[in-house]
C-alpha cells in the first residue's frame, strides 16, 4: 500500500542538476500540500521545500535560488528541480503530503503530514 512514489534519484557532480517527482495515490482524494524532507548523513531531517495548491512555497535557507517545487495536485504530483548541487545535498530525500491545512509556522514540522515516502537516494559528487 504504497501511497507516494518518488523517482529521479542519482549520482551527479557537484555543479549539477536533478529533477525529483513524486505522485500520490488516488486513494489520497485531497492534497493541501506537498513537499519534500531530506536525511543527510550524520545530520536530522529538514525540510527543504514544500508546495500548497494556490503554489505557496517554502524553502530551506541552504537551497534558495537552487531548487524549484512544482506541483500538479489535479494529477496529485509534486517536482523539485535541483540546480547547481552541492556535496552537502547528498541525503535520502523523502516526498511528504498533508490533506489537511497547514498554517506556515508548522510546515516544516514533520508531524504535519499525513504521508510519507519510502525516499530516494540523492548523491553529489566532488
Amino acid at each position: 500500500q504504497v501511497q507516494l512514489v518518488e523517482s529521479g534519484g542519482g549520482l551527479v557532480q557537484a555543479g549539477g542538476s536533478l529533477g525529483l517527482s513524486c505522485v500520490a495515490s488516488r486513494s489520497i482524494s485531497s492534497i493541501y500540500a506537498m513537499g519534500w524532507y531530506r536525511r543527510a548523513p550524520g545530520k536530522q531531517r529538514e525540510l527543504v521545500a514544500a508546495i500548497t495548491r494556490a503554489g505557496l512555497t517554502n524553502y530551506a535557507d541552504s537551497v534558495k535560488g537552487r531548487f524549484t517545487i512544482s506541483r500538479d495536485f489535479a494529477k496529485k504530483s509534486m517536482s523539485l528541480q535541483m540546480n547547481s548541487l552541492k556535496p552537502e545535498d547528498t541525503g535520502v530525500y523523502y516526498c511528504v503530503l498533508s490533506r489537511e491545512y497547514l498554517p506556515i509556522p508548522e510546515f516544516a514540522n514533520w508531524n504535519s503530514y499525513d504521508y510519507w515516502g519510502q525516499g530516494t537516494q540523492v548523491t553529489v559528487s566532488s
